[in-house]
C-alpha cells in the first residue's frame, strides 16, 4: 500500500485554497489546512513559531494560496495596509518555506506559489499588492535554483482575476459590479496546481499563466 501524500495549503478557508484542499482530501491525500483560525499570516513571529512546531516529517507539497489586497494610489497609501500585504503575501510564504524545507526535501516535494497577474505587471492603485507579488516571484525563482539539488520542485502560478471572495472585495474597492461568471473559476486554478503536484519526477513546471477567455 502506497504512503498517503501530505500537503500543506495556506488560504484553505476560501477560494482557491479551499477548493484545492477539498479535492486533495477527496482523493485520499492528507491536508494541513492553514486558515486565519490556525495562525495569523500577518504576524511573522507567530508564523515562524507555528511552522517550527509543526510535527510533519515529510511534505509532498507546500501550496501558498493565502493572500490579501487593499487598493490605493501611492499618494494615499496607508502604511498599515502596505505592511499587511507584504507580510501576508510575501514574508509569511518565505518564513513557512524556510521552516518546512527539511520536510519537503524528505519527500522530494513541490512548492507552489499562487501568485497573480499583478506579479507580472503593476497597474494604477495596485502598487502594494503588486510589490508583494513581484517579490513572491523573486522568492520562487531563488528557491527554485537553490533547491534543485535537493529534489524540491518550485512552481509559480499566475492566475488573472479569479472568482473568489478576494475578487469580490476588489470589485467593491473599484466600485464595479461583481459578476463571477466573467472570471476564472477557483477549480480551474486547482486543476493547474494538481497537474503540477502529480507531475512525474522527470520534469518540472517553473511557471504557469492563466487568463480568462
Amino acid at each position: 500500500m502506497s504512503e498517503v501524500r501530505v500537503h500543506l495549503v495556506t488560504g484553505a478557508g476560501s477560494g482557491i485554497g479551499a477548493d484545492l484542499a477539498q479535492r486533495l482530501e477527496e482523493r485520499g491525500d492528507r491536508v494541513v489546512r492553514v486558515t486565519r483560525d490556525v495562525v495569523d499570516l500577518a504576524d511573522a513571529e507567530a508564523v515562524r513559531r507555528w511552522a517550527v512546531a509543526l510535527d510533519e516529517p515529510r511534505l509532498d507539497s507546500l501550496v501558498h494560496s493565502a493572500g490579501t489586497v487593499e487598493l490605493s494610489t501611492v499618494e494615499d497609501l496607508d502604511l498599515a495596509d502596505w505592511r499587511r500585504q507584504l507580510d501576508v503575501n510575501l514574508t509569511a510564504p518565505a518564513i513557512l518555506t524556510a521552516a518546512l524545507l527539511p520536510a519537503l526535501r524528505a519527500a522530494a516535494g513541490t512548492v507552489v506559489f499562487v501568485n497573480s497577474s499583478a506579479g507580472m505587471i503593476a497597474n494604477p492603485t495596485w502598487s502594494a499588492y503588486a510589490a508583494s507579488k513581484f517579490g513572491l516571484r523573486a522568492l520562487a525563482d531563488a528557491l527554485r535554483a537553490e533547491e534543485a539539488e535537493h529534489g524540491v520542485r518550485v512552481t509559480t502560478i499566475f492566475p488573472s482575476r479569479t472568482a473568489t471572495p478576494m475578487q469580490e472585495k476588489v470589485h467593491a474597492q473599484e466600485g464595479r459590479t461583481y459578476d463571477a461568471s466573467r472570471w476564472i473559476r477557483p477549480g480551474t486554478v486547482s486543476d493547474a496546481i494538481l497537474h503540477v503536484l502529480d507531475l512525474p519526477a522527470d520534469a518540472t513546471v517553473p511557471e504557469i499563466t492563466l487568463r480568462p477567455r
